[in-house]
């Protein structure tokens, strides 16, 4: 169980990381803090089957709430968007091949 609770708890420090990244608006550190404690959460769901029921009690609850604030940080993240149409813009210093 002391794997599960490590596992737990190192999510939730991760998910503290990105909260200070979201409030410093480092977004893309927040973003791979997230990343982590999402993959964390999901080792301890592929390992929940093999749990004790002891275990689940101990872990389910806290893995609950870490995921809350997993969801809620990922909302605060700004949505990234790309120009898809756009118009080339000539750079004045650019070089040019001298036409014929």
């Amino acid at each position: 169980m002391d794997a599960h609770l490590k596992t737990l708890a190192d999510a939730s420090l991760a998910i503290a990381r990105a909260e200070e990244a979201l409030a410093d608006h480092a977004h893309h550190t927040a973003t791979e803090a997230l990343d982590e404690a999402a993959a964390l959460l999901s080792d301890l769901r592929a390992a929940w089957p093999a749990m004790k029921p002891v275990e689940r009690v101990a872990v389910g609850r806290p893995a609950a709430d870490v995921r809350a604030r997993l969801d809620a940080a990922r909302r605060r993240l700004p949505r990234l968007t790309a120009l898809t149409v756009g118009t080339p813009v000539e750079d004045p210093d650019q070089e040019t091949e001298p036409s014929d």
